[in-house]
This record gives C-alpha cells, sequence and structure tokens, in this order.
C-alpha cells in the first residue's frame, strides 16, 4: 500500500443522522475523484474555483442523477492538513445519503481510509510532529477538561518546540565537536570546553524540567490506578457507584456482595482514574470459595495500584480486620489515602492510629455525596498533580513514550557532561551526544521505527 500516492477517502463525522456530515478525499488525485462526481452551480471546475472556500454544487451518481446537494472545500497542496491535495464534502447528516456518496467517491479511485491515516499523511509530510500527531489522537479520546487543555493545540505546540530547542542545541554542539575531530590543528569548532560544559548542563537541565511533568501529563492522560479497599460493609462500593456515576456495584448490606474487581474509567477533577472495586477483605475461614477468589484478586490489585483508597467504618472502633488492612497497607509502594466513612455518625474510630500510615485522611458520607466527592477531589490532585503546570504555559509531557525517549537523552547528555568534566576531549563526548540526539529524534518522529508509527497510529479513528 502506496501511502504517499493513493487517493483515500472516509466519513470524517460520527456515524448517524445528523444536520451535517463531513466526507475527506486526501492524496494527489483528489480533485479528479471529486471532478468525477461534483458539479459547481457556477457550472465552473473545482480546480478554477477558489481554494479554501466553499463551493455550492451538486452530487451526481454515474447515471448523472443527483444525490444530495452539497458544499464542497478543496484545500490545495501543501496548504491542507495532510500536505496534500485535500477536499472535503459537506452534505446532509443522512446514514443512506453520507454512505452512497463515500461509496461513489471510492468507485471513482478512492480508496477507504486506514484508522488515522490522515493525520499520518500530516506526520510524514511534516505537517505535525510525532507528538503533536499523539496529542490529537489523545484529544479524541479526552475523557476530562484538563485532558482536552493538555492535548490542545497551544500545548501541542509549546512541547514542539521544547523538544525542538532541546535537538537544536544538541545538534549545535555535535557540530561543534565534529569540527574539532575533522580539523584538530585549526581550532574550528564553535565551543571551547567551558562552553560546551556549560551548553550541556543547560540542555541536561532543560530535559530534567520536561521530565518533571510527567508525573502531572501521566495522571491526567494516561490515568492512575486506583483501588478502592477495606473490610467488608464499609462502603466501598457506594464510594465506587458515586465516583463512576452510576450504580455500576450491587451494594447491599450482606456482606462479601463484591466477589470480583470492578474497573472502570473515570475523571476525577484533573486528574484520570483507572477505578477498582474489590472484594471485602476478611478471615479466610470466613469465606466461601469465590469469595477467597475475589479477596486473592483484590489483594493482587492493591500490591500493583498507584493510588489506595482504603475505606474505614468511623462509627466502629477498630477490629483485628482493619489491623490486618492497615499491616497489608504499610509495606506498598503507593499512595495512599484513608476514606473515614460514615462520618455523620458518632465516631468511634481511632483516627490517630490509622493516619500515621497515609499521605491524606479524608472524611466521607453518604449523606453529603458532593462534599465527598469535592475532598476526594481535592486530595488526589494534590498529590498526582501539580496546579502550577497545569494552569501554566509551559510543556508536559504526557504518554509513556515521550517520557522513555526523553529519560534515554538526559542519561546520554549526562554521560558527555560528566565525560567532558572529568576530563575527556570533545571527540571523546561526541557520541554520547550523538545518543542523545537520536533519543530526541525518537521522540519528535523524525527516527522513529515504524513499528511505533503505526502503533500510534492504529489508536485513531477512521476519517482523522
Amino acid at each position: 500500500m502506496n501511502y504517499i500516492t493513493d487517493v483515500i477517502a472516509a466519513v470524517s463525522t460520527p456515524p448517524g443522522k445528523g444536520g451535517v456530515a463531513v466526507i475527506r478525499i486526501s492524496g494527489e488525485g483528489a480533485l479528479a475523484v471529486i471532478g468525477k462526481c461534483f458539479r459547481p452551480l457556477s457550472g465552473k471546475p473545482l480546480k478554477d474555483c477558489p481554494t479554501r472556500t466553499q463551493i455550492y454544487g451538486h452530487i451526481f451518481d454515474r447515471e448523472g442523477t443527483t444525490l444530495d446537494d452539497v458544499l464542497v472545500c478543496y484545500f490545495k497542496s501543501p496548504a491542507s492538513y495532510t500536505g496534500e491535495d485535500t477536499v472535503e464534502i459537506y452534505c446532509h447528516g443522512g446514514i443512506l445519503v453520507t454512505r452512497s456518496i463515500l461509496e461513489l467517491v471510492l468507485s471513482h479511485g478512492a480508496r477507504p481510509a486506514e484508522p488515522g491515516e490522515f493525520t499520518r499523511r500530516a506526520f510524514l509530510s511534516g505537517k505535525l510532529s510525532l507528538t503533536e500527531a499523539e496529542a490529537i489522537g489523545t484529544l479524541l479520546e479526552a475523557r476530562s477538561e484538563a485532558q482536552i487543555k493538555l492535548m490542545a493545540g497551544p500545548a501541542r505546540e509549546r512541547l514542539a518546540e521544547r523538544i525542538a530547542k532541546i535537538r537544536a542545541s544538541l545538534v549545535e554542539l555535535l557540530s561543534s565537536a565534529y569540527a574539532r575531530i575533522d580539523y584538530p590543528d585549526e581550532d574550528l569548532g564553535d565551543f571551547s570546553d567551558s562552553e560546551m560544559l556549560s551548553a550541556l548542563y543547560n540542555i541536561k537541565e532543560d530535559i530534567s524540567s520536561l521530565i518533571s511533568t510527567y508525573r502531572t501529563g501521566r495522571a491526567i492522560n494516561e490515568g492512575v490506578l486506583a483501588v478502592i479497599a477495606g473490610k467488608p460493609n464499609v462502603g466501598k462500593s457506594s464510594l465506587y457507584n458515586l465516583l463512576v456515576g452510576e450504580d455500576a456495584a450491587i451494594v447491599t448490606d450482606v456482606a462479601g456482595t463484591t466477589r470480583d474487581v470492578l474497573v472502570r474509567t473515570v475523571p476525577l477533577g484533573s486528574t484520570l482514574l483507572r477505578l477498582a472495586d474489590t472484594a471485602g477483605i476478611r478471615e479466610a475461614d470466613a469465606l466461601d470459595k469465590v469469595e477467597a477468589i475475589g479477596i486473592e484478586r483484590s489483594r493482587r490489585y492493591m500490591s500493583e495500584c498507584e493510588l489506595l483508597l482504603a475505606v474505614f467504618d468511623l462509627s466502629r472502633e477498630l477490629d483485628t480486620e482493619d489491623e490486618a488492612l492497615i499491616q497489608s497497607i504499610a509495606p506498598l509502594d503507593c499512595t495512599k489515602i484513608a476514606l473515614l466513612n460514615k462520618s455523620d455518625l458518632e465516631g468511634r474510630l481511632d483516627t490517630e492510629r490509622i493516619s500515621g500510615h497515609f499521605d491524606a485522611v479524608i472524611y466521607t458520607s453518604a449523606a453529603d455525596e458532593a462534599g465527598t466527592v469535592s475532598a476526594l477531589t481535592e486530595a488526589v490532585n494534590a498529590l498526582f498533580t501539580d496546579g502550577k503546570i497545569i494552569s501554566g504555559d509551559g510543556a508536559i509531557v504526557a504518554s509513556a513514550r515521550q517520557h522513555a525517549s526523553l529519560l534515554a537523552a538526559l542519561e546520554s547528555v549526562s554521560t558527555a557532561y560528566e565525560s567532558l568534566r572529568g576530563g575527556f576531549m570533545q571527540d571523546a563526548v561526541s557520541s554520547d551526544i550523538e545518543r542523545a540526539l537520536g533519543a530526541i529524534a525518537e521522540l519528535d518522529g523524525r527516527a522513529v521505527s515504524e513499528e511505533v508509527v503505526s502503533d500510534i497510529f492504529s489508536k485513531f479513528c477512521v476519517g482523522k
């Protein structure tokens, strides 16, 4: 399949009945394809009409019968989303008429676009970096306002600019080192050793600064695995339903109602939670076989989570099951929040015994759902996101791929810096600078593998 020369087409609006549907055609022969089925009302061929202007006319089938009256806009290469000649058809949004027009376009020489192929062509033509393309894909699946803000145009551009700045600095250093290697007696390098050392330090700090934003970016974009744990009948499933926004878990006063782990992805303020409701933890001799399996799964999720929401009944004194839960939580390497439930009742729980084991303690109650959500939102956002980063105008790293590339670049730059500071010559550290530049090239897509590119764009919808 030739991604460069094929003419591709797809419906770019969601399926179903609506006021308007958009069909996008892109490729070198896009004008020829639309010319076989579109007649402007003015009588002029579309190629003679103004570009980037909606032209009114009719779509007609092979027998010359009008299918729909439409608006068509022609974007001439390279001034288009894909960088290619692109035509967009704005037709009535009926399911049958949209499908009929798309099938007509395909019969005139276009082929169906693959998921994300329009954006992939934009990347291949240099209209977008890979980080910008990734952000667009995430924007389509956004689950929270913070995610939208993180992936919006200005934020994408800020990250691309920071990466471009780091790359330009590395290229400048490497050029200087190469000049010294090729002409050692003529001192052609732009940087003295002290100047290169200072430049490497600044690059190292710049990369480290970007890496430090990943905890916030990851919490917003990829989400945090959060597990609700506690003994039976303390209100775990009620909390789960409250955060999910529906009765996803069965709630009864019968201990052991929850037998399996339920998982939903839900936004909580700026943070995205992969929220798991687990079976109540209690002594094994009180269980049937099914509940025992559920508790084993609960313990496994607890050992893997990034955020543990431990629920306690504030109206009761601590018992052996509460103590056992506290002891099992202590060695876990995760952020821990204690939720003291039923705070509208008389408190009997020894809160001092609990507070020392948790990063935050929150009082919750079914009688004050809004207060519960507000308090938990505030605590989670404070623990997992940096409000200054979110509200500021800096770049934020939001994907594991970007983070890994930056870590690799930082390692190489740090090695070059320490080697040069230790007395090595510039030619000796040039290989480390090369490796750092390679890691940055993988980050922005200049040297990324086809496998990575395909994986990124496979997550896009058809038509984008």
